[in-house]
């Protein structure tokens, strides 16, 4: 790394630390020529690459952007929307790969957001997927109902105590 203050072309690694959710690392460094010290950002590259062939880096505001279209209307807060993006970034960055092809966004956003919301989920699915006819909706709606989600399962589910014990003991059996 070039040093600002001299321009030597060599500095040491003072500290490192984690920066935004561990996707970037600041570094103090110091010049063994002049002794400044000086702050450097690394960031771990994201590029998509669009169904053009053009790439472009990997952007939350942009999973955002289309996310919150789907939830118009819908019960879901912004924050859940940024944890979503922030769960889509970590699993495209987990797969090891610094290009990505754009339909592996589309498909990193499905599972979440099928999780926060199944309208929303539905509402995307079909724009993304390009859903043309009913029969598009019905089969997708199919499987909605074929495999709930968690968050489906989570709001389904209502704890009922278990009388079969207290009745047995009344009745002595």
């Amino acid at each position: 790394m070039i040093c600002p203050f001299c321009r030597h072309d060599d500095s040491r690694v003072v500290d490192s630390r984690p920066v935004q959710d561990g996707t970037e690392i600041r570094r103090r460094r110091e010049c063994p020529k002049c002794g400044q010290r000086f702050s450097t950002q690394e960031v771990a590259l994201l590029n998509i690459i669009k169904r053009s062939g053009a790439t472009e880096p990997f952007s939350r505001e942009k999973v955002l952007v289309g996310v919150r279209k789907a939830c118009q209307g819908r019960p879901v807060d912004e924050d859940d929307l940024v944890l979503l993006a922030q769960r889509v970034e970590e699993t495209l960055r987990s797969t090891g790969q610094a290009e990505i092809e754009a339909q592996e966004v589309g498909l990193a956003i499905l599972a979440p957001l099928r999780e926060l919301d199944e309208v929303a989920y539905l509402r995307y699915a079909s724009v993304y997927r390009n859903f043309a006819s009913l029969e598009d909706f019905e089969g997708e709606i199919a499987l909605l109902r074929a495999l709930p989600s968690n968050a489906t399962n989570a709001k389904n589910s209502v704890t009922t105590p278990d009388t079969s014990s207290t009745a047995q003991q009344k009745t002595g059996k």
